[in-house]
């Protein structure tokens, strides 16, 4: 029998372990979901964990890509910022007409209105394996979303989630990623504005979760958690201009 290693590095990775080549986490109802939208997005050749489908002991199976996250690995350039902001984009463009619910997805952990576009919901430096491969993983929280909302949380976890960093270098940052995305004139336009409202959707989960009792999220609230979405958020609204100034010259 082949040894299982538990992995870490998530915020909700109890009961995740390696055996061999595969990845093992517990199943859910969307998980047959989850493993089809990852199955679609391989066929439109984008590159992912392959899924691999249940094992003997019922639990969701995919494979084991090695390599360090992003989160734990030396401080991306403005250039690998493009090519990150290239896959998501890749993600996006090979998710144009696929439904949530006939996938059978799960709900949003955020929702967001009027929603029209099948999307990870954590593109972020905490999902990105950078060895060989650079590839996104962690797909169970896969649901419906728009472009602008899930591009908002892609470029802030990567480029502004820093508040203490200089503002017009962030800026820079923001446009590398932005570039690299290929984000036209109304995407630049609107993420300004909608930068600060993810961030504090993302504290008010948090912060709702820990006075309802909702796990894992409850505990990140006091866990250091929601005082950085907190300040994340002030980051963004104080320096919104910096922000507009910075995509409207690109």
């Amino acid at each position: 029998m082949q040894q299982e290693i538990p992995l870490s590095g998530g915020n909700a990775s109890e009961g995740v372990v390696r055996v061999g080549k595969t990845v093992r986490k517990p199943w859910t109802e969307h998980s047959p979901g989850v493993l089809e939208y990852m199955r679609i997005l391989r066929e439109r050749e984008t590159d992912l964990p392959e899924p691999m489908g249940r094992d003997a002991q019922g639990r969701m199976m995919t494979e084991f890509v090695p390599g360090p996250l992003a989160m734990d690995s030396p401080t991306l350039s403005r250039a690998q910022l493009g090519r990150v902001g290239a896959m998501v984009r890749a993600i996006h463009d090979a998710s144009e007409g696929l439904d949530a619910d006939a996938l059978g997805l799960g709900p949003a952990l955020i929702p967001v209105a009027d929603p029209d576009l099948v999307c990870h919901g954590d593109l972020t430096p905490w999902n990105l394996l950078v060895g060989e491969r650079w590839v996104f993983i962690d797909w169970d929280g896969a649901a419906a979303s728009t472009r602008l909302w899930d591009l908002a949380y892609s470029a802030q976890a990567f480029t502004l989630n820093d508040p203490t960093t200089d503002a017009l270098s962030a800026a820079e940052d923001l446009r590398a990623f932005l570039d690299g995305y290929r984000a036209d004139a109304a995407l630049r336009a609107g993420l300004p504005e909608i930068l600060p409202r993810r961030a504090w959707a993302m504290h008010d989960l948090l912060e709702s979760a820990h006075r309802d009792g909702r796990e894992p999220w409850g505990s990140m609230y006091v866990d250091s958690h929601g005082e950085h979405w907190r300040g994340i958020a002030r980051f963004l609204e104080e320096n919104s201009q910096v922000w507009n100034d910075a995509l409207a010259t690109a």
